[in-house]
């Protein structure tokens, strides 16, 4: 494809680069044909030269310097684009088929017309080729559908690391439950049995001392019963205390 396109380019540059040169040096002879078209031009388009040969002079320049750089590669889709602008206004200037009257010369200009359009149709093709790389939308398509990938990625892992950081956080608060209702457990126990081993033993001692001072009773022995039973229940309400 390289050496189609080094010879094609410089075949449909060869006729701008000739009739371009050929007009900018003597554009007295197309400017009474252009006058029609220079004129609405000019008033529409500020950078157009109100007289007609100026207009034709800068509309040969780019022809002439678009397709030499057109038949060198430089900058190909560019100069193309160059030239095909300047062939429009040329065509509508000097192959106005309508116009004629004589049945030959109608079929003439028809013809140049056609062949005007054919070349602006190569010169499209031209500009729109991209010797086999990726074009500014393509790129531009490609570069959104990356994005969006990159997005959708992210949005995925943050999902995930959200359903991990909430399965570890419910697994953290199931230990620190289990591990502070051991803990309360034990605490309460201790708690109970010192309790209830202070109360039988305050119990016993003046249970011992009534004994000794004769006040032993069937009274008194009862109370310390009593008492006793009474450290016994305490313990074991320390002890549930602590589940």
């Amino acid at each position: 494809m390289q050496v189609l396109r080094a010879l094609a380019r410089p075949m449909l540059a060869s006729i701008f680069i000739i009739q371009g040169y050929d007009t900018f040096r003597r554009p007295e002879h197309v400017a009474a044909r252009a006058e029609p078209v220079v004129r609405p031009l000019a008033e529409r388009v500020s950078v157009v030269p109100a007289k007609t040969e100026q207009a034709v002079r800068l509309n040969g320049a780019v022809q002439m310097v678009a397709g030499a750089m057109l038949a060198l590669g430089k900058f190909p889709r560019l100069s193309a684009l160059a030239v095909a602008g300047t062939l429009v206004p040329t065509t509508l200037a000097g192959h106005r088929f309508w116009e004629e009257d004589e049945q030959a010369s109608r079929a003439q200009q028809r013809i140049h017309f056609l062949k005007n359009a054919s070349m602006l149709g190569g010169l499209l093709i031209a500009a729109g080729d991209t010797a086999g790389k990726p074009s500014l939308a393509w790129q531009a398509s490609h570069a959104a559908q990356a994005r969006r990938r990159e997005a959708e990625l992210v949005a995925r892992t943050a999902r995930a690391a959200g359903q991990r950081g909430a399965k570890a956080g419910q697994a953290a608060t199931k230990a620190a439950y289990r591990a502070g209702s051991k803990a309360g457990y034990q605490a309460g126990r201790k708690a109970g049995l010192r309790a209830g081993a202070k109360a039988g033993f305050r119990a016993g001692a003046k249970a011992v001392a009534a004994a000794k001072a004769g006040k032993g009773s069937a009274k008194t022995v009862r109370a310390s019963a009593k008492a006793i039973r009474a450290s016994a229940g305490a313990a074991r309400s320390g002890a549930k205390a602590g589940r």
